[in-house]
């Protein structure tokens, strides 16, 4: 319960702040996208708002816990992932579905170009979570196995692996920067493995108000002596941002705020046990992905209504009118995507999660690579259609990426043919029959 409450309520956060971050601003038909959070001194929030970390740490605990209920049954690696992948994956369809035709009818119906290319290439942008996540849960049996064997010292190569990429990143290597996308985030969801196995049972209060001090002045430090930027999300035309890639300020962030809800553990448990709360949790936690994934569409709707609808533009942040009107606009936004999830919220709610016997591991790894970088490929470059050239250049590029993701999809998730599991079974005989 305690697992759902943090991922739920982190998933919940990012949504809000993402409908309150824009700052559209219209100059002809063109629409300019600013960010509340470059105001002075908004930085301060992101230390609180940043809360992608709660989400790996919550999905390390949670896959940890499938596992070993998953390997307690004899199941293998390769079965439960296609379980795992059913969950992921399937959400990013009803994505596809509606994005990638959208642009181009939207475009005939006379939506200028601009902010339909600003429209389609945000919204994709969202599944590097969704990469990241699927990493992640390809990593879980040997994560979940390198700390039953080495406990916490597993973070110490990770943490220490993280500092001198960002030594070489800062140095003058920026690209090297990226291959902290792994390590600090293969961190943090290994403080949720070492969690799901009872490692900070023993804490207590005190101990976790310490570890959450000992992170912010970790984070402080960094921010303050090195060249870290104050804000914990990118910030448009920074040079550095924390979060893209990831730095490791991500990581004593995470120590600062895991520490916080360990001190808070009880309370919270009881809160999540609220009957009002219980209930909100069913309703959600099946449906956090489609959520995630949905919101920025929402999102879209709100701001073509606000600017092309309306003509308006976004008031001045955090100003009177701003601060009046953001419940209104948080309530409208809301109902869109009530709207969105009830229409494509099944395929997470309803998809298998239990995994099957007899998996190709090739096969289900192959998959997953080839789905992880379609949808990178939707992220980097988005369903923004290309005004200048024909219907199927139009298409070419985001059917090019949605396509990989079908066939990584199929090709993990495909039952093996017949006459393979025959075989398989053939080379295999009961023990019975062994020991005759």
């Amino acid at each position: 319960m305690l697992l759902d409450l943090i991922r739920s309520g982190a998933i919940a956060l990012v949504v809000v702040q993402h409908w309150l971050m824009p700052v559209i601003t219209r100059d002809g038909d063109a629409l300019v996208a600013g960010n509340a959070l470059s105001a002075p001194g908004a930085w301060a929030w992101t230390w609180v708002g940043q809360v992608m970390p709660l989400v790996f740490f919550a999905s390390g605990a949670a896959g940890a816990i499938s596992w070993a209920r998953t390997r307690a049954k004899g199941g293998e690696p390769a079965g439960w992932l296609v379980g795992r992948l059913h969950r992921l994956v399937l959400p990013v369809a009803a994505l596809v579905v509606v994005w990638l035709p959208l642009p181009v009818v939207l475009l005939a119906l006379g939506v200028p170009g601009q902010p339909l290319h600003l429209a389609a290439s945000t919204v994709p942008q969202l599944l590097w979570f969704l990469v990241v996540q699927l990493i992640l849960v390809a990593l879980t049996p040997l994560t979940v196995a390198l700390h039953r064997r080495f406990g916490l010292a597993v973070l110490v190569p990770l943490v220490l692996g993280a500092a001198a990429v960002d030594v070489l990143r800062f140095a003058g290597v920026p690209l090297v920067g990226y291959v902290n996308a792994i390590l600090v985030w293969v961190a943090v969801h290994q403080v949720g493995v070492a969690y799901a196995d009872g490692r900070f049972a023993g804490l207590g209060r005190r101990g976790a108000a310490l570890v959450g001090v000992a992170g912010l002045a970790a984070t402080a430090a960094l921010v303050g002596l090195g060249p870290y930027p104050a804000s914990m999300i990118g910030m448009p035309g920074a040079p550095v941002s924390n979060m893209s890639p990831p730095t490791l300020c991500l990581v004593t962030l995470a120590i600062a705020q895991l520490g916080v809800l360990f001190a808070l553990k009880p309370a919270l448990v009881r809160f999540a046990a609220w009957r009002p709360v219980e209930r909100g949790l069913a309703v959600l936690a099946p449906r956090t992905m489609t959520v995630f994934l949905w919101h920025m569409s929402a999102l879209v709707v709100g701001v073509g209504v606000l600017t092309l609808g309306v003509g308006s533009h976004t008031p001045d942040p955090f100003g009177p009118l701003w601060l009046a009107g953001a419940p209104l606009w948080i309530g409208g936004l809301l109902v869109v995507l009530v709207v969105l999830v009830r229409a494509f919220g099944s395929l997470e709610s309803r998809s298998t999660t239990a995994g099957r016997r007899g998996a190709s591991p090739v096969a289900v790894y192959t998959g997953l690579v080839l789905a992880a970088g379609g949808m990178l490929g939707l992220a980097a470059h988005g369903f923004a259609p290309r005004v200048d050239a024909g219907l199927l250049a139009v298409f070419a590029e985001p059917t090019a990426w949605s396509a990989l993701v079908a066939v990584g999809y199929l090709v993990a998730t495909r039952p093996l043919p017949l006459r393979f599991t025959a075989q398989r079974g053939a080379t295999r005989p009961s023990g019975r029959a062994a020991r005759a």
